[in-house]
């Protein structure tokens, strides 16, 4: 049963600074030398580029449903037997969700760390510490830091209103209000690690900033146990798939590249954004989710590429298009001024209000447009029953699509059975807003890709 040191990072609520901290915990100890391993907890892809970059090694995904209790495990108990120190962000609140942050850390033991960002409160803090800390018996608590702190005074003041309850959670300390450490977000959450320039600086500082607080030392161990997996049969042997990898097509699962090697395929990554044609070779071709509504001209100018998706697509070779990724293959992209100009998305503008949108010309492989709105569209767990059983993913788009497709399946929603995404085949190419998680299903997600019934 292997054993490392580990920490949940959590918080009350969303925007409390989780990566932030997460981020300086894992540079702060990768700079120490340590072999630092850190997981995000439910669907993202922007926080673990964050991460990837502050601890130098991929970060995956860890949910109870989504990943699932036993690949959880295995993750976990890999990382255990591999690292020094294995960190966990959680995702919205602690309690929020089925299955929550707090699921996940009670089902393995992982002691929780509490970011709470303390501006404009003084003792009310100490309520907020208290009931994170005693809202679930037996939950397990390793303590409470504020963030975003005024003054030395502000701290203070937080550390005895922290103190006050009975059975009040450890004060570990607090991180200054610096906008040199904050991370820039947009609309689908942080800005992408390849375009924040200073990244490196940020982390260090954040890094820095710890000096002051008890988070300098390892947290307890936690013993993992190891779960067995059978091998996955090789069902892509010989075959070699085109991986579309820029910052127009960037949110991928490395879970999901790994279950294809596994698999057999031989992976090849080319850019849409610098015209890169896809490999000569390629037997399919991926088109992940991403930015493209951020460079819809770039990429309506990227001739080469045109011509090879649509020549591969013509030749009836399989495509796997997952949201912006399937935007791309449609006739036209409409995107909103402020999008062009890399802005961020106002998250309560009504669409009526928003500015007038410009369409760029995509690929035309699938019939339909695309149109960027103001308003988050779907947000949801979904899960897609196939021939070969359920496949799980995720949804989160802020674009609305309007295609004479049929879909030949539709998601559903993974509590609440409400209708999902759909999803549209058009010869071997499969395209759907839903980011699946393929290591839930991997034979569905061969058949996707060598083009049989999935």
């Amino acid at each position: 049963m292997p054993a490392c040191p580990a920490l949940f990072i959590a918080a009350p609520a969303s925007g409390q600074g989780k990566t932030t901290v997460t981020a300086a915990l894992a540079r702060h100890h990768a700079r120490l030398g340590r072999r630092v391993r850190v997981f995000k907890t439910g669907p993202d892809f922007l926080d673990p580029m964050i991460l990837e970059r502050a601890s130098g090694a991929p970060v995956y995904t860890l949910h109870l449903t989504m990943v699932g209790r036993d690949a959880c495990q295995r993750l976990l108990a890999d990382a255990a037997a591999q690292a020094d120190l294995i960190l966990i962000e959680g995702v919205m609140g602690l309690f929020d969700g089925t299955p929550s942050s707090a699921d996940l850390a009670a089902a393995f033991g992982v002691p929780v760390l509490a970011v709470i960002a303390a501006h404009g409160m003084a003792q009310t803090f100490g309520a907020l510490a208290f009931g994170l800390a005693n809202f679930r018996p037996g939950l397990p608590f390793f303590g409470v830091l504020a963030n975003r702190v005024a003054s030395e005074r502000h701290g203070v003041m937080l550390a005895e209103a922290a103190a006050l309850a009975p059975h009040a959670p450890a004060w570990l300390g607090g991180l200054p209000a610096r906008a040199d450490i904050a991370l820039p977000s947009r609309h689908l959450g942080l800005v992408h690690a390849g375009e924040v320039d200073d990244l490196d600086l940020r982390l260090d500082r954040a890094a820095d900033a710890l000096a002051d607080t008890a988070l300098q030392a390892l947290p307890p161990a936690v013993a993992f146990d190891a779960a067995r997996s059978a091998p996955v049969p090789r069902w892509l042997a010989g075959r070699t798939i085109a991986v579309a990898r820029d910052a127009a097509f960037c949110f991928v699962y490395p879970a999901n590249l790994d279950l294809l090697r596994a698999m057999g395929a031989a992976l090849r990554f080319f850019a849409p954004l610098d015209d890169e044609p896809i490999p000569a070779d390629a037997d399919a071709l991926y088109l992940p989710g991403g930015y493209p509504e951020l460079h819809a001209e770039r990429l309506a100018g990227a001739r080469r590429t045109a011509d090879a998706v649509r020549a591969h697509a013509g030749a009836g070779r399989p495509i796997v298009a997952e949201c912006g990724g399937m935007l791309y293959l449609l006739d036209r992209l409409g995107v909103m001024n402020q999008q062009a100009r890399e802005a961020a998305l106002p998250r309560t503008t009504d669409d009526a209000r928003a500015e007038p949108l410009a369409f760029h010309a995509m690929l035309g492989v699938l019939p339909g447009e695309a149109r960027m709105q103001a308003r988050l569209s779907r947000l949801a767990m979904q899960v897609l029953d196939t021939a070969h059983g359920p496949l799980m993913g995720h949804t989160f788009h802020y674009s609305s699509m309007q295609t004479a497709m049929a879909p030949v399946a539709q998601a559903r929603h993974a509590t609440t059975a409400a209708a999902g995404e759909a999803v549209y085949r058009a010869g071997n190419t499969v395209a759907t807003y839903m980011h699946a998680y393929w290591p839930s299903n991997p034979r569905a997600t061969a058949a996707m890709f060598v083009g049989e019934p999935f």
